[in-house]
């Protein structure tokens, strides 16, 4: 059955959803594992010695490319070993993997990519992103703003009650502020957005929590070269009690030191404590963007969403009724798939969930569920698709020479590599400099 892919590409983590486009009545958006923690993977790309690009957990910095897709029309190229890629590169290339990896599942490629990005991209930087994902072989690709996505997925499983809805977004590294507007025509207009990248975001929350923890241990270097380990492991456990405090009161941080495991106790309420400055400084962002507009709903998005602090800020800041996903993460890449099913099949013609979500028992004819037949227009369904949400202009950019060089090369699953008799082996189609310099 054909299907659309959404992807939505965050600075720390890249997730992907499908939606099918075959079958009688809606189709749902449907999250596909892509094989990492939370079923995402985490955005970066790392050149293995046999000249292949592997995607997965960081590695060595020297050879490893991270947080590219906020640089994306950067003209300064991320270095790998000697060879200098731009970030829409990686981009291209990152789509391109998780796109393989869906059509493996799916049994063939998919119809259409919808690709959720930052909305400070320009028509400059989704032109460079058009030209490095054809290199990477997607030709079918529909760039949408994030907001707009979130907005796709907040009209389906709220549908006909928003007409103005602001968005709020705190991702590992950037927070962003958005007013969408439901126009006439039945699609979604971004009114206005603000972007305050390496301000105030959830990363700062997890050295938060880091900081405390080292404070009640008494201090801890992480830059002395035994404790780099614990320090990894202990900053993922920082980020995994951020989330645990979403639902529970209390808990307990686990360090692992070279001599022992030791447990440190973290409380909401002083966890609040630590995080209200950063968090008030958010909101006040969305609120100056909703001045002079009522919301009719306020969308939180992003793994920090769950935060009740959050909530509870922006509920004191902007009027408007406060709506929050079971998956906030997963917003973003649930309303990608919708809005390229809608895309290439039109607008939904089914009854509304008001209609049809709760059954009434009653002799009232107004409480029975309306019966009879559909009506279908012959010249509705010749008529074309509606046009692409977000306007590309394209531009006369020479192809980067880098770009089908770094394509060749192919994409790796972690820890992966060609053998023969035996033996890793780079593959003498992809010999790269660095196997001259004997890497």
């Amino acid at each position: 059955m054909s299907y659309v892919l959404g992807v939505d590409a965050g600075s720390t983590r890249t997730s992907a959803a499908v939606c099918h486009l075959g079958g009688a009545g809606r189709s749902e958006a449907e999250v596909v594992g892509l094989g990492g923690p939370g079923g995402g993977v985490a955005t970066c790309l790392q050149l293995t010695a046999d000249g292949d690009f592997a995607v997965g957990e960081p590695g060595d910095p020297r050879w490893t490319a991270s947080d590219f897709v906020r640089r994306v029309g950067d003209d300064v190229p991320v270095v790998l070993g000697a060879d200098p890629c731009t970030p829409q590169e990686l981009v291209g290339l990152l789509v391109a993997h998780v796109a393989r990896r869906v059509a493996e599942r799916e049994g063939e490629p998919p119809a259409h990519v919808v690709l959720s990005h930052p909305p400070g991209w320009g028509p400059h930087a989704r032109a460079l992103v058009h030209a490095a994902l054809r290199d990477a072989g997607l030709a079918r690709v529909t760039l949408l703003p994030e907001p707009l996505a979130v907005a796709a997925d907040h009209a389906e499983n709220h549908r006909g009650r928003t007409g103005l809805l602001a968005v709020l977004g705190v991702g590992s590294h950037a927070t962003t502020s958005a007013l969408v507007r439901l126009a006439p025509n039945g699609e979604h207009e971004l009114l206005a957005w603000s972007e305050e990248a390496d301000r105030w975001a959830g990363a700062d929350l997890d050295d938060l929590v880091f900081a405390h923890v080292a404070a009640e241990l008494g201090g801890l270097d992480p830059a002395q070269p035994h404790l780099l380990p614990a320090v990894a492991r202990l900053r993922r456990d920082c980020e995994s009690a951020k989330r645990v405090l979403s639902g529970v009161p209390v808990t307990a941080v686990p360090v692992h030191l070279p001599d022992g495991r030791v447990d440190v106790e973290l409380t909401r309420e002083r966890f609040e404590e630590l995080a209200r400055p950063g968090v008030e400084l958010a909101v006040r962002g969305l609120e100056r963007l909703c001045r002079g507009h009522r919301p009719d709903a306020i969308a939180l998005v992003g793994g920090t969403a769950r935060t009740p602090l959050l909530a509870s800020a922006v509920t004191a800041a902007v009027p408007g009724r406060l709506v929050l996903a079971a998956a906030p993460e997963t917003c973003a890449v649930r309303g990608a798939a919708l809005a390229g099913r809608r895309l290439l099949l039109g607008p939904d013609t089914g009854p509304d969930h008001g209609e049809t979500s709760v059954l009434v028992h009653g002799d009232d004819p107004s409480l029975r569920f309306p019966v009879g037949q559909l009506a279908w227009d012959d010249a509705e369904s010749a008529a074309p698709p509606p046009r692409p949400p977000v306007e590309i202009t394209p531009l006369d950019l020479p192809t980067p020479l880098s770009v089908k060089r770094v394509v060749r090369r192919g994409l790796a699953p972690i820890g992966r590599s060609r053998r023969r008799g035996g033996r890793s082996e780079p593959d003498p189609r992809h010999r790269t400099r660095h196997d001259e310099d004997g890497r």
